[in-house]
């Protein structure tokens, strides 16, 4: 049982919160309150999110050496021995191929985007994560598929626009998780992440000021535009901006301020003040979007 629970750890459930994404095809396609489709894409959310953990696993076991050296991520249960790579390893596959077999029936299309994924992350983690702005480029990547994931689900296209934001936010999130990774590690940065050595201390502080820039723009652009207003029958989706600016803001000043330095990816579920704004964001679109009064 106890290596179950370490298995379930390895798994990185805080991760899960990414995979929200595949809800934003539902969503901003105007069928959240659809129970049969809802119930779907519940289900395709968990599918994704056994076979990311999984992923996981794999990335663990393949960075034993290493993991077992880096000031956080020996904690793991894998790096700290608390379950044998062997049996990590047999149980990561095994939940891929349950994954895989169960999302086949719900969505042949699902099931396509998802070895899409999987095979892209097999090849970031074994060649792509060692070349300088490709990597945040593939993770961002990463981001777009499990939105794509939730629109074919439903059977409706990936939106211009859902596409621009979601991989914008996703390299200003890649980027941060770079910076924090080089300010914990210092000097050690290397020896840990080979492609570290390729990012200075400007140069990621630059790049993340264009994220950011480029972020903010385009959902500005996107709440104004003409499509969007048609669609939606509204004007008012622009108040949802200050929400927006206010999160990325926030999450610089976690970053920029250290609070988050060791696990950034915890910020949007530890840090109260982030994790309000988010769900405010996510009221006012519902009560703009849908109409609700």
């Amino acid at each position: 049982m106890k290596s179950i629970y370490y298995f379930f750890i390895s798994l990185r459930p805080h991760q899960w919160l990414k995979n929200i994404l595949i809800f934003a095809g539902l969503v901003f396609a105007q069928k959240l309150f659809n129970i049969s489709l809802f119930l779907k894409t519940v289900f395709a959310f968990f599918l994704f999110s056994f076979a990311s953990g999984a992923l996981y696993v794999l990335n663990d076991v393949k960075d034993y050496e290493r993991d077992k050296l880096h000031p956080e991520k020996r904690k793991r249960p894998i790096a700290n021995g608390l379950i044998k790579k062997e049996v990590a390893f047999i149980l990561a596959i095994l939940l891929l191929i349950f994954s895989l077999i169960f999302s086949y029936f719900l969505s042949s299309s699902f099931f396509l985007v998802l070895i899409f994924y999987i095979l892209l992350s097999i090849f970031y983690t074994l060649y792509l994560k060692d070349i300088v702005i490709l990597d945040v480029i593939i993770v961002s990547f990463g981001f777009l598929l499990r939105a794509w994931a939730g629109t074919v689900l439903i059977n409706v296209s990936l939106s211009e626009w859902l596409f621009i934001c979601t991989i914008l936010l996703a390299l200003f999130l890649a980027l941060t998780k770079r910076k924090t990774e080089i300010e914990m590690l210092n000097e050690k940065a290397i020896f840990h992440r080979k492609v570290l050595k390729d990012y200075s201390h400007n140069f990621i502080d630059q790049m993340i000021n264009v994220a950011t820039a480029s972020s903010l723009i385009a959902y500005s652009i996107y709440t104004v535009a003409p499509e969007t207003i048609n669609k939606f029958k509204t004007k008012n989706l622009i108040f949802t901006l200050p929400f927006v600016i206010y999160g990325i803001f926030r999450y610089l000043y976690l970053i920029y301020h250290r609070q988050f330095w060791e696990n950034p990816d915890k910020a949007f579920i530890k840090d109260i003040p982030l994790l309000i704004n988010v769900i405010l964001w996510f009221i006012c679109v519902i009560l703009i979007i849908y109409k609700i009064r």
